[in-house]
């Protein structure tokens, strides 16, 4: 569990490292990549958005327009009574409310397509996480900065794409708007065409700056976000509530909850009011620029030098122009902001991932076993290796049982063994070839692994058994025979639904096992691969007693007479089976022959066996 704070983080005084700060114009770079994505993603959808966007920007200077005709209809009707005014008014109104129907089509067309594509694209996104996800590797998952940077992207980088191909369409919206304003107003005046641009730059401005502020922010905690969640899921999970209700832990994991919730609120609250007063006061700035076009436009109707309808089309113009400008400066500004968060998935989807080397699917001595020659390997960021020079042979049809305290090594060897790891240095032959050499699905199918945290998927039993083997997920056959050989049979035929059997909490009709079925579970699992030839069982039996465990690991000794099986247990007793047992202290073998030989030698075997000997007495 998580119960220190960040020193380094104090609360919102501290500065985000400058490292982090990125040119303005630089960042950009990926408003083409989440164009691209969308298109992959869908291009009927793309090119109808594309074609109400262009016909949303063209359209409102049309109803400015139209309305500047009926204005001076009006006027003309009063004026002269004709009955063909009154027509050609008529006309003008119902042109208009045409204009205005397809300009509300477009719209609302232009709302469903981005619903679409917001389910479509958040949806490829996530799997394009999920998919470099798979092609990682253990010590990347275990990096707590590599952890971060998978958070980051997967908070918002499956919306990020989507808004910013809206913003970018709603530029190109404003912008067509602007140019058909532009058009129309420049009559009146050039002037009044630069005063419409320019009072909207500082708030864009301003703008931009938060957004940098903001996504620094963001990028700079997310640790402490990361922890907040953390704790919420003790705070809420059924496997955290036996210990947090015993130990009475809720209140201090709460208060931490609180306190680190106060300590980003902080922040958040500091960067809003300065985003808000910023933007209230250079908004100001527009609308004083817009009273002040108002005051000249009917200054210029009241001489006489515009017509009524000029003067209505003008400031409509003007007023609809300045919000067309305001949101183009703005979607701007967002555009920098998603680029920013856009930074975060496509960082993470360019991690380096490793090379997975290895074409070879036979050994060059076939029989020949398993070696381990002076292998030493140490974990990224730690500073004592977690094994060294470890080496030996076990033979086809031989059990190998690893024997020491925890942290001793024994679970890297079979990290090892199983290529999540690459050795520091040394050796790993099958069959006489560097493991380094194989292909790694040719390799992983031949050993079945059952490690002392094994997942507990919240699946039916029978695909809780099926995922030892990918191949055959779904063959209730396979699951029946695997079931048979790690003694889960008997139990699954007494649970309700048998094999579909859903367990867990997390579902509907779900049903927890005990630790001891979970682990005839796991067993079953390791028994799927029936082209492994290579069993690991990692404390497997550790939540069963020690007769059910005897029973269990004679059955295995059974199970396993032609292949070759590697043992871990703090249970002498069943230690005692393998052929070879080999003592780890320190990441180093201290100790290695079978059991007669290690109590011959009166070493750390013999006294341990000794000493677990007479609690049994």
């Amino acid at each position: 569990m998580v119960f220190h704070q960040s020193k380094h983080r104090a609360g919102g005084d501290a500065k985000p490292p400058p490292g982090d700060r990125r040119q303005f114009f630089g960042v950009y770079q990926y408003s083409g990549r989440a164009l691209a994505l969308v298109w992959q993603t869908s291009r009927g959808l793309t090119i109808t958005l594309g074609l109400l966007t262009l016909t949303a920007g063209i359209l409102p200077a049309a109803v400015a327009y139209v309305g500047k005709l009926i204005v001076d209809s009006v006027v003309l009707a009063i004026q002269n009574g004709s009955e063909t005014e009154l027509q050609r008014l008529l006309g003008w109104v119902a042109l208009e409310g045409l204009i205005v129907a397809l300009l509300a089509g477009a719209q609302r067309g232009i709302e469903m397509c981005q619903s679409l594509l917001r389910a479509l694209l958040g949806q490829k996104v996530n799997v394009m996480i999920l998919e470099k996800a798979l092609t990682l590797e253990l010590a990347q998952f275990e990096d707590s900065e590599f952890y971060d940077s998978m958070t980051r992207a997967r908070r918002d980088a499956s919306s990020r794409p989507l808004s910013l191909v809206t913003r970018t369409f709603s530029l190109i919206q404003n912008g067509i708007s602007l140019i058909t304003y532009g058009g129309l107003l420049i009559q009146f005046s050039p002037l009044a065409v630069l005063v419409l641009f320019a009072a909207g730059i500082p708030a864009f401005i301003a703008e931009t700056k938060f957004s940098g502020e903001a996504f620094r922010l963001f990028r700079w905690r997310a640790p402490e976000t990361r922890r907040r969640a953390y704790l919420e899921m003790v705070l809420a999970r059924e496997d955290y509530a036996k210990e947090v209700q015993l130990y009475d832990l809720g209140p201090l994991l709460l208060d931490r909850y609180k306190h680190i919730f106060e300590s980003l609120y902080r922040e958040d609250r500091n960067l809003t009011l300065k985003r808000g007063f910023w933007g209230y006061g250079l908004g100001l700035l527009s609308t004083l620029a817009f009273y002040g076009a108002y005051a000249w436009i009917a200054w210029e109707a009241a001489t006489g030098v515009i017509s009524l309808g000029d003067m209505t089309m003008y400031l409509l113009i003007f007023k609809q122009g300045q919000s067309a400008f305001s949101a183009a400066m703005s979607a701007i500004g967002q555009m920098y902001e998603d680029n920013l968060y856009l930074s975060n998935l496509y960082e993470f989807l360019e991690y380096p991932s490793q090379a997975r080397t290895g074409i070879e699917t036979t050994g060059s001595r076939p029989g020949d076993g398993v070696r381990f020659e002076n292998v030493t390997f140490t974990y990224p960021g730690s500073g004592e290796p977690a094994i060294q020079n470890i080496s030996f042979h076990l033979e086809p049809g031989r059990k190998l049982a690893l024997v020491g305290e925890n942290g001793s090594g024994k679970t890297t060897i079979i990290k090892l063994l199983t290529r999540l790891y690459e050795p520091e240095s040394g050796r790993i032959l099958l069959d006489g070839r560097d493991i380094r050499e194989w292909d790694r699905d040719v390799l992983r199918n031949r050993i079945g692994v059952i490690f002392q945290d094994f997942a507990r998927y919240q699946m039916s039993i029978g695909e809780n058994i099926g995922s030892g083997d990918v191949r055959a997920f779904e063959d209730r056959d396979r699951w029946s025979v695997a079931a048979e050989r790690g003694m889960a049979h008997d139990m699954v035929e007494r649970l309700p639904d048998r094999f579909d059997t859903q367990l867990g909490r997390w579902f509907e009709n779900g049903r927890e096992l005990s630790g001891g079925q979970w682990q005839k579970v796991a067993l079953a699992r390791a028994f799927m691969r029936e082209d492994a030839d290579i069993l690991v069982l990692d404390e497997p039996t550790a939540a069963m007693d020690a007769a059910a465990e005897a029973r269990i690991f004679q059955h295995f000794h059974e199970m396993t007479t032609n292949r070759m099986a590697i043992l871990i247990s703090h249970r002498f007793s069943t230690v005692r089976m393998a052929d070879t047992i080999a003592v780890l202290e320190a990441g180093r073998i201290v100790e290695l022959g079978d059991h007669e030989s290690l109590m011959a030698e009166q070493g750390t075997y013999a006294y341990l066996f000794q000493l677990q000997a007479r609690g049994y007495r």
